[in-house]
């Protein structure tokens, strides 16, 4: 319940303040909301299981993020952050798409 009052007041302070993302950021955001994606679905799916731990989650949502805005960023300076902002994208899409499948089984039985 208190994960759930967090967001929604997350989300109404986001409405609100409307804050800017710095243009040099901007190229991470989608990154870093795909990772952090990734992080929640496997946290619920963890859940499902029986076997969520909030460090552990707390720990894969911060390192699913910082990672993947990383290699993006050494993409960049290696001049192919799109083909690694794709290749990351790509994993962490075949996770989350896992992850919710696993989900779908775990709460349809199907």
């Amino acid at each position: 319940m208190i994960a759930l009052l967090g967001l929604l007041v997350g989300v109404v302070v986001g409405l609100v303040a409307q804050p800017d993302v710095p243009l040099s950021l901007q190229p991470y955001l989608p990154i870093a909301v795909v990772a952090a994606l990734d992080a929640v679905f496997g946290g619920f799916r963890a859940f499902l299981d029986g076997i969520f731990d909030d460090k552990v989650f707390v720990v894969s949502f911060l390192s699913n993020v910082v990672i993947a805005a990383a290699i993006v960023w050494v993409g960049d300076k290696l001049g192919v952050g799109g083909q690694l902002s794709t290749g990351v994208i790509v994993v962490l899409g075949i996770r989350i798409f896992s992850n919710v499948a696993a989900i779908r089984r775990h709460l349809f039985h199907a």
